[in-house]
This record gives structure tokens, sequence and C-alpha cells, in this order.
């Protein structure tokens, strides 16, 4: 089967698995009310309604620029820090133990603390995302960095590199795919996390507006925020994630056929 045969039988699939949804999704909402389970037209009516809505992009720009902010800024301390980690078994086995109180706290405590600290503010989404996000990235790149070869980091030391060209060279390669799938997973949690700390300490975004529609026994602005928000979250994977892993890693292709 050629490439082509084989995109067409994957939308195929898609395309037999949303149909099935929606005629599942049509037939409970018959023997449902309207504000327990809205229907498939009426949420779509609900998604036009938020199309011409002022704030919709408003909304959107917010809640996407706290959730990079955040994942921007824990994948520089994470990476960093996950770094420093494999290199370094002492400071390992000194903050092993703080990385694991980071890694069983959760998102809703995060959001408690940055309310109190930060109170209704950008920097209380932001900080969750961090939160969130950073120990995964970490984790990660300390678990990329403990599988480089001492063999070739001494190789590099013999002629001399320095120790950004150490890490160029030998480093970056290794820890590249566990740096990605950390990215991936970190940046996964942290746009859901971002909701749970709008709901709580924002007066704009997405996770504000679920809370509102919410309060307001709107259950088909719910469905329609949250289709949105898949939708976006679909996009954003299929047309800048997905391809861009395919680009860094088509070596990996390469040496399997």
């Amino acid at each position: 089967m050629n490439k082509r045969n084989r995109m067409l039988s994957l939308v195929a699939q898609r395309l037999i698995l949303l149909a099935a949804f929606v005629v599942l999704w049509l037939l409970a909402a018959r023997n449902m009310p309207a504000f327990v389970l809205p229907g498939p037209e009426k949420t779509f009516n609900a998604l036009l309604m938020l199309w011409h809505n002022d704030t919709l992009l408003h909304d959107i720009g917010v809640t996407f620029s706290r959730v990079f902010s955040g994942f921007l800024l824990a994948t520089v301390v994470g990476t960093l820090a996950g770094l420093a980690l494999g290199a370094s078994r002492r400071l390992a086995q000194f903050f092993e133990p703080l990385l694991a109180v980071f890694n069983t706290v959760s998102s809703a405590i995060w959001a408690i603390f940055a309310i109190i600290w930060f109170g209704i503010s950008n920097a209380t989404t932001v900080f969750v995302v961090f939160m969130t996000s950073m120990p995964l990235i970490l984790t990660n790149v300390w678990q990329g960095a403990q599988t480089v070869e001492r063999q070739y980091v001494e190789l590099a030391r013999s002629f001399r590199l320095s120790r950004v060209q150490t890490l160029l060279k030998i480093y970056l390669p290794t820890i590249l795919p566990y740096f990605f799938s950390g990215a991936r997973l970190a940046f996964g949690f942290g746009w859901r996390v971002s909701l749970v700390a709008e709901t709580l300490g924002a007066s704009d975004g997405i996770g504000y507006r679920l809370r509102q529609a919410g309060d307001l026994v709107q259950t088909d602005q719910v469905f329609a925020w949250t289709l949105l928000l898949v939708s976006l979250m679909l996009l954003l994977e299929g047309g800048l994630l997905k391809p861009l892993e395919r680009r860094l890693f088509r070596w990996k292709s390469h040496t399997q056929e």
C-alpha cells in the first residue's frame, strides 16, 4: 500500500469514527434534557454564537499567551536543570526528593497557591502551567542525559572541545528525543491545567468563559467551548507538533528503512 492509499485509508477511518460519535451523541441527546446533554445541532448553534462574539479572539489569544509563557519558562528551567542533574550524580541525589514533591503536588493545589500569591492575574495561570510542565521536562531531559555514553564525553574532552561544543555535539542529539517527548506531554498537561487556573483566577480566557457558562447552566455553551478547544489542540498537534517531530527525527525513519 503506497503512501497516498494509506493516507486515504486513515482519513476514511477518522471520518467513520467521527460519524459514529455524532450518531451516538444524537441518540443520547434525544433521551436527555437539553441542559444536561445538548444535541449536536444546539451545540453547533452555540458555536456560531461564539464565532460572532466580539470577545472570542481575545479569550483565545489570552489563553494561548498564558500557556505559551508558562511552557516556555518551564522549557528553559526544566532543560537546564535536567542537564545539570544528568551531568552530576551528587546533584541528582540531592534534588531527587524535591522533584518527587513537584511531581506529586496536584495542579489544583498550585492554582490555590497562585491565587493567594498573585491574585486574579495572568501570573496565576502562567505559574500553574510552569509548575505542572517544568517537572515533566526536567525528568525527561535528566533521563536523556543519563543515557549519554561516557566514552563519547571523554572523547570530546580528549579533543579539547568546549563545554558548549560537547553539549551541542554529544548531549543534544541524545537528549533531543527525550526532550521532545517530555515537551509534548508537558504542553498537553499545561494546556489543560491552564483552564483550571483560569476558572479560579482569571477574568477572561477560555477557562473563565467555561466557568461562566457553567454557572449560568448554559450547557450548550460549555459544549461549544469544549469542541472549540479540542479543535484548536488538534490543529496545533497536526499542524505544528507532529510535522516538527517528523522533521527533527527524520533520520530515524531513514535508519529503520
